[in-house]
């Protein structure tokens, strides 16, 4: 347990705030060699499980790892806390914490190489923000320069408007080291099939042409370990769940993070005392894991069949209780980042919460605009402010996992005494400026996003010998 003196320290209304990465190193160390060894893509280069020492650069740079646990005012009679993973200003979503991780890997590699390192991410927008944000503060701390460290991200087209601008894209010679591709296709995980067949195709002839490897970071086993500080946090500063159990709630497209949760238990002992919970929050555009968990499959014919309502425009249905009873469109997308569809995860997730409660629910926009001035008022003693206006909410997550834990909650599908909201991500347009059109590449292929690739990797003409 933590301190006296530690926990006054870190005590304010309520909140207990940490260094999540630093605060556990060495636990997170020994999870990265775990996950290593078990990672799904064998076959794929990695920068291996070492960490770098936690010296004062590398604790600079891991102090965007800031997280804190917070007691939020009952809801009917259930009781609320939050775990607040979106503290990075720079990103203000729990990416941060793998990303920091990886990256940091890449670091240490470098070191122990000399090689460079060249991330290659497929995401649906905040991945993208994290790993540059991680990149560009290694840069910053000295752990590695621009010419050892850079990143190349491939993003659907719809996902502009989520990506954050920084000097890796404002910088002429760090944004064509650091590109971001946006990838037109119908499909938005098409980005992961693009990113992929990349990979596949070239990256042997590129670490042949430029002496820099290049890492496909699409690996549940990049995030997993991660992801345990959530539960090593919960044991170190919430009481022990109650007799009758505590819920996970969480807003997801993959559930990555819970499956961290749920390793970093087995770590704490937490697992064998009372195993978590887990109740999944999901949009009607990708209801996948829910759908999952009900029937055994993702097919969107399991979906009830929603009518219209001429007179509201509105769409209803009342056969299910796990999806919306009202929604402006039965397919809406609330937020682009959960794009996920059939998600391999399932496989793992929907046998745990069969074997030790939990449980899901799809909400849609209309719900989370009906209740977002009582969740902005619920979320105000954690020091978490949702602007007053929702047209200006960009990243959906935190208003759509209350607004599914307070529907299930009125619907009886969540009647545990405790809920620990996972606040994996909230900003709004006030918070960060979006990359400007013209600094984005584009590419609907592997041939078009070769020379984009071939740009970053290869050397300076101009700036040779410069530094960030």
């Amino acid at each position: 347990m933590i301190s006296t003196e530690t926990t006054d320290q870190m005590q304010h209304a309520g909140t207990a705030v940490v260094p999540a990465l630093s605060r556990y190193w060495e636990t997170v160390g020994r999870a990265v060699r775990a996950m290593h060894e078990h990672r799904s893509l064998p076959g794929d280069f990695t920068p291996g499980a070492e960490l770098p020492p936690l010296d004062g650069p590398v604790r600079r740079y891991l102090e965007a790892s800031e997280a804190a646990v917070a007691r939020l005012p009952d809801y009917r009679e259930t009781r609320m806390r939050l775990l607040d993973l979106r503290r990075n200003p720079g990103t203000r979503t729990t990416k941060t914490f793998g990303s920091l991780l990886m990256v940091a890997r890449a670091v240490a590699y470098i070191r122990r190489t000399g090689e460079p390192v060249t991330l290659l991410t497929p995401s649906s927008g905040n991945k993208a923000t994290a790993l540059r944000d991680a990149v560009l503060r290694a840069h910053r701390a000295g752990l590695a320069d621009r010419d050892q460290l850079r990143i190349v991200s491939v993003v659907p087209e719809r996902s502009r408007a989520k990506l954050w601008d920084s000097p890796l894209s404002s910088d002429p010679e760090l944004r064509r080291r650091n590109p971001v591709v946006t990838y037109p296709g119908p499909d938005p995980a098409g980005v992961k099939e693009l990113a992929r067949a990349y990979y596949d195709e070239y990256a042997d002839l590129l670490r042949t042409r430029y002496g820099s490897a290049l890492w496909y970071t699409l690996d549940i086993a990049n995030y997993q370990a991660a992801d345990t500080v959530r539960a090593l946090m919960e044991a170190e500063l919430m009481p022990p769940p109650p007799a009758r159990g505590r819920v996970h709630a969480h807003a997801v497209s993959s559930a990555f993070g819970l499956l961290g949760h749920h390793y970093g238990t087995s770590l704490t002992g937490g697992e064998e005392r009372m195993p978590p919970r887990y109740f999944l929050v999901q949009h009607l555009s990708t209801p996948d894991m829910v759908l999952d968990l009900l029937h055994g499959d993702a097919s969107r014919e399991r979906m009830p069949r929603f009518t219209l309502e001429t007179s509201t425009g509105l769409y209803h249905q009342s056969s299910d209780p796990h999806f919306p009873r009202t929604t402006h469109h039965p397919e809406e997308v609330i937020d682009p980042t959960f794009y996920t569809r059939a998600p391999m995860t399932s496989r793992v997730m929907t046998p745990l919460i069969k074997a030790n409660g939990g449980g899901g629910v799809v909400v849609s926009l209309h719900e989370c605009l009906a209740r977002y001035p009582q969740i902005r008022e619920m979320l105000r003693p954690a020091g978490v402010e949702l602007p007053h206006d929702p047209r200006t909410v960009r990243e959906w997550s935190l208003v759509m996992v209350f607004t599914g834990v307070m529907e299930a909650v009125d619907r009886g599908l969540l009647t545990e005494p405790e809920v620990l909201v996972h606040g994996s991500g909230s900003y709004a347009e006030t918070d960060f400026s979006p990359i400007p059109a013209q600094r984005l590449q584009r590419a609907a292929d592997t041939a078009e996003l070769h020379p984009v690739v071939s740009r970053a990797m290869g050397p300076a003409a101009s700036h040779r010998g410069r530094r960030s």
